[in-house]
């Protein structure tokens, strides 16, 4: 049977993280503790971020210790609106056309660093760029407002692990090791923001997320282009790591038969040949509605993976739309490791 449960034997620290109140005082605590250089866990309505200040190499050290996260990975810093974003990067035509159009919300652009920017060198990995992000959940806005720095948030789990979309996720991963979580509920969207670099040349699709490629392009008026890196080259955004956002089980892609003992993540109405030899299964949305099964994604591939089947069959999916952000992730999870 499938359970909501997570097996995880890892170690853990002597105190346990504490989960305060989505009101004003758990507001108010988890932005003192980001002021004092801790870790918390915040929503916001892609996943939960990891948060530290950004600004601190000491506190940002901490966000890589407990992720055990590569140091070349460079982090989203998140500001609470536009006008804190600028503080921390330069933003062209295209930027700021892109930033006007979806922030808040879940785009977050890689522009030039600003003169006097507090994203400090460990947070951008070294690169003269700043991956910058105002989230849509107010919840979110509110604790950014309340640090008073731009906050460091990458996904609050173990580095490559799935994204946590909810509280009890993130404590599976991270329990003992950060020092508070504020507990805002299941994140609506469920994928990571859509990523594009406006730096010199056109806009790059970097990574997709809960941002669609065609409303991008609709608003900038002609089509991203896709990055070229050569082999080996360090990454400059988060989450383009080949291997990433893995359970511990075999992810099989773009099954329509499933072998006996597996566990299979389905899409919309359609049973795939063999579906009474599964292990277990979930749908992400019987419906065949790309936004639910976005919203679904990472929980239910943590719920296949704790029923300890040794690989997680999924269905195909469409590559239009949030089916784009959703096919990524799955082929990052299916990558070898």
């Amino acid at each position: 049977m499938v359970t909501d449960s997570l097996d995880v034997n890892d170690d853990r620290g002597s105190m346990p993280t504490r989960r305060l109140a989505a009101d004003a005082a758990g507001v108010a605590e988890a932005g003192a503790l980001l002021r004092a250089g801790q870790l918390v866990a915040i929503p916001t309505e892609t996943v939960y971020g990891l948060g530290a200040d950004a600004g601190s190499a000491t506190a940002v050290a901490g966000i890589y210790a407990a992720k055990e996260r590569p140091r070349f990975n460079p982090l989203i810093a998140h500001l609470p609106d536009l006008a804190a974003a600028r503080r921390e990067g330069v933003f062209g035509a295209d930027a700021a056309r892109l930033a006007e159009a979806f922030w808040p919300g879940p785009l977050t652009l890689v522009v030039p660093v600003a003169a006097g920017g507090r994203v400090c060198d460990l947070a951008r990995a070294g690169l003269p760029s700043v991956a910058l992000r105002v989230p849509g959940s107010r919840l979110a806005r509110d604790v950014l407002a309340a640090a008073g720095c731009p906050v460091a948030a990458p996904s609050a789990n173990r580095s490559g692990r799935v994204s946590p979309t909810d509280a009890d996720h993130v404590l599976g991963d991270l329990d003992g090791r950060i020092a508070a979580l504020l507990d805002g509920g299941p994140c609506p969207v469920g994928v990571e923001s859509t990523i594009v670099a406006c730096l010199d040349g056109p806009p790059l699709l970097l990574r997709p997320g809960g941002v669609s490629r065609e409303a991008i392009e609709a608003v900038l008026g002609r089509r991203l282009a896709l990055p070229v890196a050569p082999v080996g080259a360090a990454p400059i955004a988060p989450g383009l790591l080949a291997s990433h956002y893995a359970p511990r089980a075999a992810v099989r892609l773009d099954a329509t038969a499933v072998r006996p003992g597996e566990a299979v993540l389905l899409f919309g109405p359609i049973r795939p040949d063999g579906l009474d030899a599964a292990s277990a299964s979930l749908n992400l949305s019987p419906a065949g509605d790309l936004a639910e099964a976005a919203a679904h994604l990472f929980a239910y591939l943590r719920r296949l993976d704790a029923s300890g089947a040794a690989t997680i069959a999924v269905a195909p999916i469409p590559e239009t739309g949030l089916g784009e952000a959703i096919r990524d992730r799955l082929a990052r999870a299916a990558a070898p490791r």
